[in-house]
């Protein structure tokens, strides 16, 4: 249905539909907004899907579904059993694999019409606007703020619009941005996002988990935007942030306006530097200070008196512990309340799951001058994979 704010359609419509795809989407050609016109617009569109994980495997396959002529993948990472329990695009027989190659796999047993490319990279400021104009929409599945914010600025030179979406436990987030619109509604991320927040303030999914189903609920969101924007159809989330709660079972929409004081985004950047994965603070701290886990091993072996202790969450300690260490969360340790339960006389090793909250907590010990402190290296999932592989990880 169009409305006073629809867009235009994002693609030319192809020239024809087989007798097959007409059988094949025929449900699409019956609703009088889609009909064949729609349905040639879907088959001519090309899409970009950056990542096949939580977000990326329901996108991708209903845009496969859907008749989505062209779908691009960019995944260089490769299917872990962790992956299972969200990433429906993956199954059992796929642990190990490319994802990439796993997500195209399932693509093609869904509609073997679809031309699927696989990008097998690192999405990096030297390739992703050369990337993004081979396309004519992307999609934003990612899981960290640095990908994000690519995204956002490679579609801003590149002239592209793309629909964000974003999740965390029991809640998502999704959008559109296209800083080109046609109607003057020009929006990027970075109006919704100014500044990355501080390192370590958001986790991500690895470290603080997310319902699988959620994935679903905000992955389809994203390929109906998809779909809406290709065919012209309906009002786009453009300018507006749509909020799920899943436990509230509720949906609001968030107006979205333009930042005034955006400045214009001309070239790439850093987004690691930018974005700050860990703080000057904790790479500062972790420099002379970062043990590896056989270093670690071997000093247990040979007695030493050592204070291991466990930033981690008690969900995760649940899961997977060192033994012999003790469980004092991060945020204890940064707002001080900790910080008399540890001991003066022999050396603290801190750890996490990979690193990064040691890091942060270390920065906090040196401080408040516990200069024999030190952090594990890749944390407990180190431990797991070099030192005692019977335990579990997550």
């Amino acid at each position: 249905m169009k409305s006073k704010n629809s867009l235009p359609p994002l693609v030319e419509p192809a020239a024809e539909l087989s007798r097959a795809e007409v059988a094949r989407y025929s449900r699409h050609l019956i609703i009088p907004d889609v009909g064949m016109v729609g349905q040639k617009r879907i088959k001519n569109a090309r899409v970009l899907v950056i990542g096949a994980g939580g977000l990326g495997s329901p996108a991708l396959l209903y845009l496969a579904a859907a008749g989505v002529g062209t779908l691009g993948i960019v995944e260089f990472d490769e299917v872990d059993e962790s992956n299972l329990q969200r990433q429906v695009i993956h199954g059992q027989a796929d642990v190990g694999r490319p994802k990439a190659e796993s997500a195209r796999d399932s693509i093609l047993e869904i509609n073997s019409n679809v031309e699927v490319r696989l990008h097998q990279f690192r999405l990096e400021p030297d390739n992703a606007v050369e990337l993004f104009e081979q396309y004519d929409l992307i999609l934003d599945g990612t899981d960290n703020f640095a990908t994000r914010y690519l995204v956002n600025d490679a579609a801003v030179l590149a002239g592209k619009p793309y629909v964000w979406g974003s999740i965390y436990r029991f809640e998502g987030q999704a959008s559109v941005f296209w800083e080109d619109a046609p109607d003057g509604r020009g929006l990027n991320y970075r109006d919704l996002y100014p500044e990355a927040p501080p390192p370590g303030m958001v986790p991500s999914c690895a470290e603080g988990g997310v319902l699988g189903v959620l994935c679903a609920s905000i992955g389809s969101i994203m390929a109906t935007e998809a779909i809406k924007l290709i065919t012209g159809i309906g009002e786009s989330l453009l300018g507006r942030l749509m909020v799920y709660d899943a436990l509230e079972m509720s949906y609001r929409t968030i107006k979205l306006r333009r930042d005034p004081a955006r400045e214009p985004i001309t070239e790439l950047i850093d987004y690691d530097a930018f974005c700050g994965v860990v703080s000057d603070e904790g790479v500062a701290a972790a420099a002379d200070s970062t043990i590896t886990a056989p270093e670690l091993a071997a000093m247990l072996a040979a007695g030493k008196d050592i204070e291991i202790v466990d930033v981690r969450e008690p969900v995760e300690w649940d899961i997977v512990h060192l033994p012999g260490a003790t469980l004092i969360p991060k945020d204890r340790i940064l707002s001080g309340e900790a910080l008399a339960e540890l001991p003066q006389d022999r050396p603290i090793v801190l750890h996490c799951k990979t690193g990064i909250r040691s890091a942060e907590a270390l920065a906090a010990l040196k401080k408040a001058g516990f200069a024999d402190a030190t952090h594990l290296q890749g944390g407990v999932i180190a431990w797991a994979n070099q030192v005692d592989r019977s335990l579990p990880v997550y």
